[in-house]
């Protein structure tokens, strides 16, 4: 099989293809026809090697010394089981699937193999293949974080970097849950914002939205630029920060920020639950969340792929297809 290989740290550039051996699915595992997959922002950072503040240092005990330890990348996936193995009764040959490898990875490859009871889920009727691939690492982010912090019907909840993967799903499931939403991004994404459903629209380069003003429930930072020394103030009574992009000092910090105000701070990484990606699914196929694609890219294209998802220009997510009745689709 066909997969994007990375034997070392650095800039889209050192992506490589290479040829390995498809997987066989073992007990109790399912094999995935990949038709369609996304370059997420854990697939920059990794191959990249930059990671938050304070954990430079444990790059290679957790990623790969001198290189990512897993050299195909891919937290998402979309395509059609094409084998399973013994024991496997949830599926069976030919059903449409999406699956969250996440940390495990390998989801940028011809081929998956993933557990069945894994975070694998039917894949919604109403999505494309190239729109579930770009379901699960936004989707599943937004709503653990949402879910950690609480959020109610009624609440004001702010969202920065709302026209991102993150961002744009956390949007559409805050209004789901009947949160008054208010939606950080550039000038030129805030019709997509509110499309999404953004009561209301701030435009970061001409008014800070940390700036003293009518207080939030909850402040969402999908960017990484709102520590809670910057919002505290913006925060309501029992408010709560929910840092997706946080460095180690926020995260070993955030038990203890804001306890004399009554605040909260979230941090650390989103779970990896198979009932999540089943949630973001259900969702989906209800309408109720819609998977945002900036561009499409065939695979082979995959280092233009990464160049626009490092540039951090990216609206949503952006997507490549592996399915060759597809064609090229920029």
């Amino acid at each position: 099989m066909k997969v994007a290989f990375v034997a070392r740290y650095g800039p889209p550039e050192v992506l490589e293809f290479r040829e390995m051996p498809a997987p066989t699915p073992g007990a109790g595992e399912v094999r995935l026809r990949v038709l369609a997959t996304a370059v997420t922002a854990a697939d920059w950072r990794i191959r990249s090697g930059v990671l938050p503040r304070g954990f430079g240092v444990l790059r290679g005990l957790a990623l790969g010394f001198g290189g990512p330890r897993k050299g195909v990348l891919g937290t998402d996936a979309a395509g059609l089981i094409d084998a399973v193995g013994p024991g496997v009764t949830r599926f069976v040959v030919g059903d449409p699937v999406l699956a969250f490898p996440g940390i495990a990875m390998g989801g940028h490859a011809e081929f998956l193999v993933i557990r069945e009871d894994g975070c694998i889920a039917p894949k919604p009727a109403n999505l494309s293949f190239e729109e579930a691939a770009a379901l699960p690492f936004g989707g599943m982010t937004a709503l653990d974080f949402l879910r950690r912090g609480e959020v109610k019907a009624g609440e004001r909840v702010l969202v920065n970097g709302a026209s991102g993967n993150v961002g744009s799903a956390a949007v559409q499931l805050a209004k789901h849950l009947g949160a008054h939403v208010t939606a950080v991004c550039g000038a030129t994404n805030a019709s997509l914002v509110r499309s999404l459903g953004a009561d209301e629209v701030i435009d970061y380069a001409t008014r800070d939205f940390a700036a003293r003003g009518a207080p939030f429930d909850v402040v969402m930072d999908c960017v990484g630029n709102a520590p809670y020394s910057r919002v505290k103030d913006v925060l309501a009574p029992r408010g709560r920060l929910l840092a997706v992009v946080a460095d180690l000092p926020a995260m070993l910090g955030a038990a203890f920020a804001g306890r004399t105000r009554s605040h909260r701070v979230i941090a650390g990484p989103a779970s990896e639950k198979g009932e999540d990606l089943m949630a973001v699914a259900e969702l989906a196929e209800q309408g109720a969340l819609r998977p945002m694609i900036d561009r499409r890219f065939a695979f082979e294209e995959i280092v233009d792929a990464y160049r626009l998802v490092d540039s951090g220009r990216k609206k949503g997510s952006v997507v490549l297809s592996l399915d060759c009745r597809a064609g090229l689709r920029g």
